[in-house]
């Protein structure tokens, strides 16, 4: 028998239930009030769809994770320095909610705040068989990305954009004032724009053109304006981006701070990692990047992971020489 609790979170849930309940749908995400994407069943190239929903307002979705949170005991305070700032629970269907919402999330450069969650759904029907996964009987195992048998290029244009397009991670390394930024963005926009990124920033910087997009936004300075970004960690962070399905992680700089929660998503089956870090080669970059992860690891086996990092991780590295910039290695 449904309880009182089950029948206010129908309720509620009742704007998103017309969404989530069609046939067809994996996975539902708003990343901004107003729009809701959805994530098809099936091998599709380009598996999420958007829609338009005028009733899925930010008012609607703050209100929603406020009654979510207290019907299952969570504390959620998204406005509050230290506060919880993300719900994570089970809805009816045996659905995984996730939600967000406060000053670590942000949808264009003036807003203050933001909103986002995603519903990833449960179902008993076992829709894919081993055969689906390329796992039949007698037959060998098969690369899925054909990009992966494509010998690397010499040209170093070519090198770059194959690597983009096969889901490689990337590291922009240079000094101060390299334009390693402005080079990140320029990666953004070869990068397939049917794609889910996730970008993880101390402020907001990257300029994504991807409409399916999240900019999470944690703060590095203690007591500045933003300290409300303060409630989430790095590792709040890499729990939450695990969780809303991303085709695409692009972080900030490389700092002490963020580097052991960058690297961690890098091995977490994610593709296209993108970063930028302050070295003067490659050589330079990984070590950096290694040091910068000992600051938060510090056991970590420093020979292995530089091995790790030479071979899953292509440095982009940029030198300036008075108003000239110019890319000078590719890894």
């Amino acid at each position: 028998m449904a309880t009182q609790d089950d029948n206010v979170l129908t309720s509620v849930l009742r704007p998103l239930t017309y969404w989530y309940e069609q046939e067809n749908i994996e996975e539902v995400a708003i990343n901004n009030p107003g729009e809701i994407w959805l994530r098809l069943r099936g091998k599709r190239a380009h598996p999420w769809v958007m829609h338009k929903d005028p009733k899925l307002n930010k008012e609607y979705l703050v209100n929603l994770l406020y009654i979510i949170a207290n019907l299952n005991d969570q504390e959620f305070d998204p406005h509050t320095v230290g506060g919880v700032p993300t719900v994570y629970t089970d809805i009816p269907g045996g659905h995984r909610f996730t939600g967000v919402a406060g000053r670590n999330i942000r949808y264009n450069f003036d807003d203050k705040d933001g909103v986002a969650l995603s519903i990833r759904l449960y179902s008993d029907d076992v829709a894919f068989g081993f055969g689906d996964y390329g796992l039949t009987q007698g037959e060998e195992l098969k690369e899925i990305n054909p990009l992966k048998f494509i010998d690397t290029p010499s040209d170093a244009y070519e090198r770059l954009l194959l690597a983009i397009r096969r889901g490689d991670h990337v590291l922009v390394s240079g000094g101060t004032g390299t334009g390693k930024t402005t080079f990140l963005n320029n990666l953004l926009k070869v990068l397939d724009i049917h794609k889910r990124v996730v970008t993880l920033e101390d402020t907001r910087e990257l300029k994504v053109p991807h409409p399916n997009r999240v900019h999470i936004v944690l703060s590095r300075v203690k007591g500045s304006k933003n300290k409300d970004t303060e409630g989430m960690s790095d590792a709040d962070a890499i729990d939450l981006i695990k969780r809303i399905t991303p085709d695409a992680i692009i972080g900030g700089e490389i700092s002490n701070k963020n580097a052991a929660a960058i690297w961690a998503l890098m091995g977490s089956g994610h593709d296209n990692c993108m970063a930028t870090i302050h070295a003067e080669s490659p050589e330079a970059a990984y070590e950096a990047f290694i040091k910068c992860i000992m600051e938060q690891s510090p056991h970590i086996n420093v020979e292995k992971t530089m091995e790790e990092m030479r071979r899953k991780l292509h440095v982009v590295q940029i030198v300036r020489d008075g108003n000239i910039r110019g890319v000078t290695a590719i890894t």
